[in-house]
């Protein structure tokens, strides 16, 4: 006579079916990609801001050395109606509009020499969400020496946990490019072409 089976108890049927739920691996690609999205997409978009930051900061480096020449050169100085706002649509034609130029801080002014050619920093150290950089345009003569200080506020966009590229507490990185060079000897009436 054969053996009669026991019914098998509740939880010997969880157990099996538990067991069985972990041999299952369909599915295992959509798990492990889940996992690893979240990290791989915020390394790739930390890599991309970065990047983007950089070529900002170079664009802005180029243009104001690009627009520094016409002070260098006296072109600036031999145009009457060469202001500010002429100097920062020459920095700003520079920049393949990646930067809201109304916001670039421009201080164009002379120094007694080389060694006191100390930028001042552009932000209030208490609040630096202000900028402390007074805007002025004075490109001197021929032979004086001329520091140039372009500054520009960037916003940044990504902040992971704290990790960000923001310098200041409004969440932008200050951008700046400072040219100290000394006049080509022109003439104040006539400037080099």
């Amino acid at each position: 006579m054969p053996i009669a089976r026991l019914p098998r108890r509740p939880d010997a049927v969880r157990k099996g079916k538990f067991a069985a739920l972990l041999a299952d691996e369909r599915g295992a690609t959509m798990v492990e990609l889940a996992i690893l999205a979240v990290p791989f997409f915020a390394i790739m978009g930390a890599i991309m801001e970065t990047a983007v930051v950089f070529l900002a900061s170079q664009f802005l480096d180029s243009a104001v050395q690009d627009a520094s020449r016409l002070v260098l050169t006296g072109q600036a100085q031999a145009d009457a109606g060469f202001t500010l706002d002429s100097f920062r649509t020459s920095v700003c034609n520079e920049l393949y509009g990646m930067f809201d130029c109304s916001k670039l801080q421009i201080r164009v002014s002379t120094v007694d020499d080389f060694a006191s050619a100390h930028p001042a920093p552009p932000l209030d150290p208490k609040d630096p969400t202000k900028w402390t950089l007074e805007q002025s345009f004075l490109p001197g003569a021929g032979m004086q020496v001329v520091m140039v200080q372009v500054y520009y506020k960037w916003p940044v966009i990504l902040n992971f946990g704290g990790f960000s590229l923001a310098n200041s507490p409004d969440g932008t990185r200050l951008l700046g490019a400072v040219r100290v060079f000394a006049n080509e000897p022109f003439s104040s009436g006539s400037a080099a072409g």
